[in-house]
């Protein structure tokens, strides 16, 4: 029986939980922020606030003790909200042994520093380049409720470390869930946060009553931009052809469990993002904080977004979705290639 820890959960990290408790193989410790949480997955085996419906192994416990979650752990999966990542990973430094095994299912970036998950984890942890390969990304295109009912899904982990590669895509795969592995951590974290931003211009569409065209246009062009700056920053083009690229893009612009697309379908329909955030009830939406990184992210590498501009001027300046779109829609003549 190997040990791990899981810290976050939410639908997500209460999903990758019920994946590794379902093997039957693992003693999964699930870290939860809130009491509540404990007490309906001690006493009923679901996460009633999170994940409603779906049954939790009695292989996994969960407790709000960041130190009794993470003793013996040789597994340590990270799945906070981005905005929450650094402080956490500062409170469990000093109980997290060199050797440990991170993996990182957090999919936005830091708002302040611009930084990548598993940037802010090896800073904080103090870890070398020798040593930060032991740390990971696993991303894809994945609804936790989906995955939690055991749907077939396919994701990707990305690390230049190969024991933990292996030892993800071994401990981790099942017949609902195929882990394929990568080498390409940049492109594999980018492409998982970007998507979010895409993500709520898709839903702002829908919100306008505008059709599959749009939609079409606006996934296509998504991609586009996000593989501009995917490949200033290191990464390789070639990822965003697979999981956690198109096949994540593709999700989160066209499936009814988006968080992000919800936001821009309320953003689309005229609602105001304090107004939208209030009613998701501690749900969080990465895309709002991804979209001011994704922008500044570009600006600093010289790379051209106009789709996650126009994003950011919605979210954060208050201009109309129709504003927005007429201005995406009559920029200057470009090359497709």
């Amino acid at each position: 029986m190997s040990n791990v820890a899981v810290i976050g959960a939410g639908a997500w990290g209460t999903g990758l939980a019920i994946v590794l408790g379902r093997k039957g193989t693992h003693r999964v410790r699930l870290w939860a922020h809130e009491s509540e949480v404990c007490e309906s997955i001690s006493q009923r085996r679901v996460n009633e606030k999170f994940l409603p419906g779906r049954q939790i192994p009695e292989s996994v416990t969960a407790s709000n003790d960041l130190a009794a979650v993470l003793e013996t752990a040789e597994v340590v999966v990270s799945v906070m909200p981005s905005q929450h990542c650094r402080a956490l990973f500062e409170r469990m430094r000093p109980l997290i042994p060199p050797q440990t095994f991170i993996v990182s299912a957090t999919k936005g970036l830091e708002e302040n520093s611009l930084q990548r998950m598993s940037e802010v984890i090896a800073q904080v942890l103090h870890r070398d380049s020798a040593s930060s390969s032991a740390i990971g990304a696993l991303s894809g295109p994945s609804f936790a409720q989906e995955v939690a009912r055991g749907d077939p899904t396919a994701i990707t982990i990305a690390s230049t470390d190969a024991n933990l590669l292996l030892r993800v895509q071994k401990d981790f795969s099942d017949p609902g869930f195929r882990v394929y592995t990568n080498a390409d951590v940049a492109g594999v974290e980018l492409g998982g946060a970007l998507k979010n931003v895409i993500a709520i211009a898709a839903g702002i569409c829908d919100g306008l009553g505008l059709g599959h065209n749009s939609a079409a246009a606006l996934i296509t062009r998504g991609l586009a931009e996000m593989t501009r700056l995917v490949v200033a920053c290191g990464g390789r083009s070639e990822t965003m052809a697979g999981l956690a690229g198109l096949g994540d893009l593709v999700l989160t612009c066209t499936g009814g469990l988006s968080r992000n697309r919800s936001v821009g379908v309320e953003l689309g329909r005229g609602k105001r993002l304090p107004e939208i955030i209030a009613g998701m009830h501690g749900m969080v939406a990465e895309g709002v904080f991804t979209t001011t990184a994704a922008v500044g992210l570009a600006r600093a590498r010289g790379v051209e977004m106009p789709i996650a501009e126009q994003m950011h001027a919605i979210l954060h300046d208050g201009k109309s979705p129709r504003a927005a779109i007429q201005d995406l829609m009559t920029r200057s003549g470009k090359s497709e290639s």
